[in-house]
């Protein structure tokens, strides 16, 4: 029998390439090595956790140790994978519990995911200050926010929880004031969760506008619900550090301190690739491991897959490190078929997310922002349009905001985003299959997208920015 299929990580890219390979080649061996204690959980869930809509820890796994083991895959926590020798084609392997050994392996999947970017802010050591990227932070921020005698410790009900980490911050004073320290993502998806929680919450953006990949456009109105909901946005405003020794006390920004008992770091992640350092494998954008259309390496018979690894993006068709929840589970799933014997690329990417902020829903892909699309070789052609959500006599009707992003040479579609209350960030999909298909303008102009009042007014939002815009076009 072959070395066995090993793969490094047991999240979301890891196990969906542990699971198809062990269904399409069920002869053959795979191991999963993790550090660590958590598999298989939905990070994107934390923030929903944290404010409460979400009762359990639990709920946010997908697969127990348990049921990994029922689908004939070794998985094996608290084992880190410390090296990777690609002539010998083995790893070696450091148990939390033993000594460390070496493992074989016929093909290897790096899945090592990434880790949250904290900047210039150490948040280590420093009490009611926190990143949010795995569920230990999580289940420690809800416990900190909590007051001492209110907290249920079943909320986090999961064994492999830092259960020492969880009852530290439980004990301590509940917080009033939060600074968020960035807009993106995590920053006004946690404004929302801290809200939800009776904070005073604060988010404090380096540039102008909150969520820049999505456009200024979607971040204005993001803005505008946030502060309509109690939340103070604090735009142009680049904090300098975290104030306290033992215990967050303030930030500074603009040459002054807000004080402040918690703060959330969220400024952007980083891959996860120290493993392979050493090996020559070759890295790409953002400091990832690039990988081919099937996640090959540059390394033989070593796959990357998840938010350690490049992808390819459906508009530039240059390498582009975009990392995301789908794009880790439809790369790991690829891979494990490949691996298996049916060579299945990993898909492109093209940047489509959605967020939420109180009762506004925002949705982007694609090259949104001008800039961008100039880099990319295109002579960006943008129009932004309101529209209403649903037909104008039916109950529930809302604005919508869509832009348009086009080549001015070629009148192909390269981005857009969406924003409104009204279930604008599920519009995004059309957009996204639209870039996939190389869509123009004009084509877009001519989908044949459904039509009734309670869903979508005869022209949809999405048809009538397409149809300024091929306008615009036109003219020009």
């Amino acid at each position: 029998m072959s070395d066995p299929f090993v793969v490094v990580g047991a999240d979301a890219a890891g196990l969906s390439a542990a699971s198809k390979f062990r269904r399409e080649a069920p002869d053959r061996e795979v191991v999963v090595f993790e550090k660590g204690r958590w598999i298989s959980y939905a990070y994107c869930g934390t923030p929903y956790f944290i404010e409460g809509r979400i009762e359990r820890m639990s709920d946010l796994l997908s697969l127990s140790p348990s049921e990994v083991d029922e689908r004939g895959i070794d998985l094996r926590r608290g084992h880190e994978v410390v090296a990777v020798d690609p002539a010998g084609k083995t790893v070696t392997v450091e148990p939390a519990d033993g000594d460390a050994f070496e493992q074989s392996y016929g093909d290897l999947l790096v899945a090592t995911g990434g880790r949250a970017s904290t900047g210039p802010f150490d948040v280590r050591g420093v009490d009611g200050a926190f990143t949010l990227h795995n569920m230990d932070a999580a289940a420690a921020i809800d416990a900190y926010i909590a007051e001492p005698d209110a907290y249920d410790p079943d909320r986090a009900d999961v064994s492999a929880v830092d259960r020492e980490r969880v009852e530290r911050n439980a004990a301590m004073p509940a917080p009033e004031t939060a600074a968020i320290v960035g807009g993106g993502y995590v920053g006004v998806e946690m404004a929302e969760a801290l809200s939800g929680r009776d904070l005073d919450v604060h988010v404090f953006q380096r540039s102008d506008h909150l969520i820049p990949p999505f456009g200024e456009a979607v971040g204005e109105r993001v803005e505008a619900e946030l502060v309509d909901e109690g939340v103070t946005v604090h735009t142009g405003s680049p904090v300098k550090g975290l104030v306290g020794d033992d215990r967050i006390e303030a930030v500074a920004f603009d040459g002054e301190t807000f004080p402040v008992d918690m703060a959330v770091v969220g400024v952007g992640i980083r891959p996860n690739t120290e493993l392979l350092e050493g090996t020559g494998v070759e890295l790409g954008e953002g400091g990832a491991i690039s990988t081919d259309e099937h996640g090959r390496t540059s390394l033989p018979d070593v796959y990357a897959a998840g938010d350690c690894a490049t992808a390819r993006h459906a508009v530039t068709g240059e390498p582009a490190w975009i990392p995301l929840g789908l794009t880790a589970n439809r790369a790991g799933r690829a891979i494990g078929a490949t691996v298996a014997g049916d060579p299945s690329p990993v898909g492109d990417v093209a940047g489509t997310a959605v967020v939420k902020a109180f009762d506004m829903e925002a949705g982007r892909v694609g090259l949104v922002e001008a800039e961008a699309a100039r880099e990319a070789g295109f002579d960006p052609v943008r129009e932004t349009v309101t529209a209403g959500s649903r037909s104008g006599y039916y109950p529930g009707a809302a604005p919508t905001d869509v832009t348009l992003v086009a080549d001015r040479d070629t009148g192909r579609l390269i981005g857009g985003s969406i924003v409104g209350p009204d279930r604008a960030a599920i519009r995004i999909d059309t957009l996204a299959t639209a870039l996939e298909a190389d869509m123009t303008v004009p084509e877009v102009e001519r989908l044949d997208l459904a039509y009734a009042p309670p869903f979508s007014p005869v022209w949809d939002p999405v048809l009538v920015a397409a149809k300024v815009l091929n306008g615009k076009l036109d003219g020009e």
